[in-house]
């Protein structure tokens, strides 16, 4: 190479790129980058993780509300049932006792007329 550099004229020697020691300070950049993307990256995936186990809890939960409003509305269901029918039965004792009331009341009047 030696003899080559004297063939060469200076001028072409000028822009030669010379020899340089390998630059790690951007290989180390590189590296710091790389470990903060998958430091954030692991804390996506924990908040990610937290998150579907919050959603599974609260699904979950509702689905247990849901069952038990239903039951809530079968009881008061069942209630008001209970209810019309002693309604229906108050209704016919009412008026079994208006006609033996009435019936005992008008022979009681045509008796003493």
């Amino acid at each position: 190479m030696n003899e080559r550099s004297n063939d060469t004229p200076e001028q072409v020697l000028k822009f030669v790129p010379k020899e340089k020691a390998p630059n790690k300070v951007p290989q180390v950049a590189g590296q710091a980058i790389v470990a903060q993307i998958r430091t954030a990256a692991d804390l996506a995936k924990e908040d990610c993780d937290r998150a579907m186990s919050l959603a599974h809890r609260l699904s979950m939960e509702l689905r247990a509300a849901e069952d038990r409003t239903h039951e809530m509305e079968a009881e008061a269901e069942h209630w008001r049932e209970r209810a019309a029918r002693a309604e229906q039965w108050l209704r016919i004792i009412q008026n079994e006792i208006e006609e033996k009331l009435l019936v005992s009341h008008r022979t009681a009047d045509t008796k003493t007329a």
